[in-house]
């Protein structure tokens, strides 16, 4: 079976366009197989997105596990700040650079298995990360990507509570500062801060 989160160059593209606005602008997307929410742009993305918008972002911010680059093109729109996008899709990454010329933003977009080709540390790492990869591997994610925080960055996640969300607000707070920004419809948005 085919994940969003694996490279399937068996699969069958069918590219298609999506469209979605974010305080009175209108954004276009093209998406296709393979990829997370092709449909419709998912309402967790969605909130993740309206609660980021709340911040006064600048600096820089990783989008990590992109997709076709939704979070990263719209926070690039309202915001000046140096974006970077990647996932392990390659499908994904593709779309994500055809979504960044499409509405005229400027941000990198690149392959990256995890963390494994990010030399670098951020003021924002902003997420709806891969919860089918399991409860280990999204909290290892997680602390490598705290690895990438500049001091006094910020990691913002969205889950569902029936995803866990809420054991990983417990466990998380060992380690970092964790906070639930917002829940709407079973999901919450996690900010995290290194201590």
């Amino acid at each position: 079976m085919s994940h969003y989160f694996i490279n399937d160059s068996n699969l069958k593209s069918k590219i298609r366009e999506i469209s979605f606005s974010f305080k009175n602008v209108n954004f276009k997307f093209n998406t296709d197989n393979g990829v997370f929410s092709k449909n419709k742009l998912d309402y967790g993305t969605n909130l993740l997105i309206k609660n980021a918008l709340k911040l006064n972002l600048s600096g820089s911010l990783l989008d990590f596990g992109c997709g076709y680059g939704a979070i990263g093109i719209v926070l690039a729109k309202f915001f000046d700040i140096k974006v970077l996008m990647v996932d392990v899709n390659k499908r994904g990454i593709h779309l994500a650079k055809m979504n960044a010329k499409k509405n005229n933003v400027l941000v990198d977009a690149k392959v990256s298995d995890g963390f494994e080709e990010i030399n670098e540390n951020f003021d924002y790492i902003i997420s709806n990360p891969p919860i089918r990869i399991g409860k280990d591997n999204l909290y290892s994610l997680i602390k490598e990507g705290m690895n990438h925080l500049k001091k006094d960055g910020l990691m913002m996640i969205v889950i569902r509570k029936e995803h866990g969300a809420l054991s990983l607000i417990k466990d998380m707070s060992i380690y970092y500062d964790v906070k639930c920004l917002d829940k709407d419809k079973g999901f919450l948005i996690i900010s995290l801060k290194n201590d």
